[in-house]
């Protein structure tokens, strides 16, 4: 059974310029097969692949595989259907950061 990803918090910084919004920069680190639930962040989401081969997906969207120094763009309607490291046996890295609600989830499973 594959791991879960880790996610880590970089750093959080209020946006006068847009009240009650909050920039936040993660990394989220994958295990060798471990993939996200479907999801959506109703938030502005903006990828950069640090390591691997993750594979990114919203709805209606076509499926796009990514390696380091590529991106991949969520807006806040977007659900995220396919997150995945695209490696069974290698690790995958990515940075992800957000423009949202302040203090709002960072991630809502979608059923």
């Amino acid at each position: 059974m594959a791991q879960e990803a880790k996610v880590t918090p970089l750093m959080s910084k209020d946006l006068k310029d847009f009240p009650g919004k909050e920039g936040l920069m993660i990394t989220v680190e994958y295990p060798p097969g471990a993939s996200d639930p479907i999801h959506r962040h109703n938030a502005h989401a903006f990828v950069y692949v640090l390591d691997g081969t993750v594979v990114m997906q919203v709805k209606g969207g076509e499926p796009v595989t990514l390696t380091p120094g590529q991106t991949f763009y969520e807006g806040p309607n977007d659900v995220h259907i396919v997150g995945r490291n695209a490696s069974n046996t290698k690790p995958a890295k990515f940075i992800v950061f957000l423009v949202k609600d302040k203090n709002a989830p960072v991630l809502i499973p979608v059923k």
